[in-house]
């Protein structure tokens, strides 16, 4: 087996159940922000949707790019593209800078605006339970199918098969084998996928590299660059230690509700 995870989403094959939207609160804790999950949409507290669109149901989620674009303008290394697949996120090296949500190409990373210690938030394809051998949260409750996890080469071979077999029914298109370098996540569907609400209009070439490209001709700014926000990122996790340490010791300082209660801390 390769090393390489992947999702394959079919939308002829799904019916709208919102079992992965469930799944996908259940297992990161997140708590409800829709009276109806196909009304919800991507927040910091929802990584994935479900949407009606062109007559099908589609799901929404992070793409976990080849080479992710995320990745690369993060100053900081915050993102990170694991060799098995997930793109994950360091909160500690996080400097707040949200180059990553104006990068990805499909909107994805969204941002804890109302926090204190804001986070950025995304789908990171289950990473835990990747590593414990386990399939996405969503694929495991998948009751038709329509969301498949396994490796990612295998994934595009099924889904290649399954073109062969029904010309007719599919778009003779596998989305996210090419897009921007490539997917883990990949999508068949029997209708035009900008009917569905996905990009059509992206190279497939991963955008890191036209970015490094220009960046190249550039390496003054680059070295400048780099130290500059090395130096925001220090201010920013000690900012950080600062505010964690003064909610801890007003945490130490103020009595619980029972205490004030208890008469033997009352003043005499």
């Amino acid at each position: 087996m390769g090393d390489k995870k992947g999702l394959l989403f079919d939308a002829t094959l799904c019916i709208g159940c919102g079992a992965c939207y469930e799944a996908c609160k259940e297992r990161n804790q997140l708590p409800r922000t829709a009276a109806h999950f196909l009304e919800d949409r991507l927040s910091d507290q929802t990584y994935t949707v479900v949407k009606r669109r062109g007559g099908r149901f589609v799901r929404q989620l992070c793409m976990h790019c080849e080479v992710p674009t995320c990745v690369s303008v993060c100053p900081v290394g915050a993102l990170e593209k694991t060799a098995t697949g997930p793109v994950i996120y360091h909160e500690a090296r996080c400097i707040g800078c949200r180059y990553c949500m104006l990068a990805c190409p499909f909107g994805i990373p969204k941002y804890e605006w109302r926090k204190i210690l804001p986070r950025v938030r995304k789908c990171d394809l289950c990473a835990d339970r990747l590593a414990a051998g386990r399939p996405t949260a969503c694929a495991e409750v998948c009751p038709t199918g329509a969301t498949r996890f396994g490796d990612r080469q295998a994934l595009i071979e099924e889904a290649r098969a399954r073109i062969r077999a029904h010309p007719q029914k599919y778009v003779p298109r596998i989305y996210g084998l090419e897009e921007v370098g490539g997917t883990s996540v990949l999508l068949l569907s029997d209708v035009p996928f900008e009917r569905l609400g996905y990009r059509t209009d992206l190279l497939s070439e991963p955008l890191p590299l036209l970015t490094w490209q220009v960046l190249q001709k550039i390496p003054n700014f680059v070295v400048v660059g780099s130290v500059l926000l090395g130096g925001i990122w220090w201010i920013t996790n000690r900012r950080r230690e600062v505010q964690l340490r003064e909610h801890q010791q007003r945490e130490v300082r103020e009595p619980s509700a029972s205490e004030s209660a208890d008469p033997s801390h009352e003043e005499p």
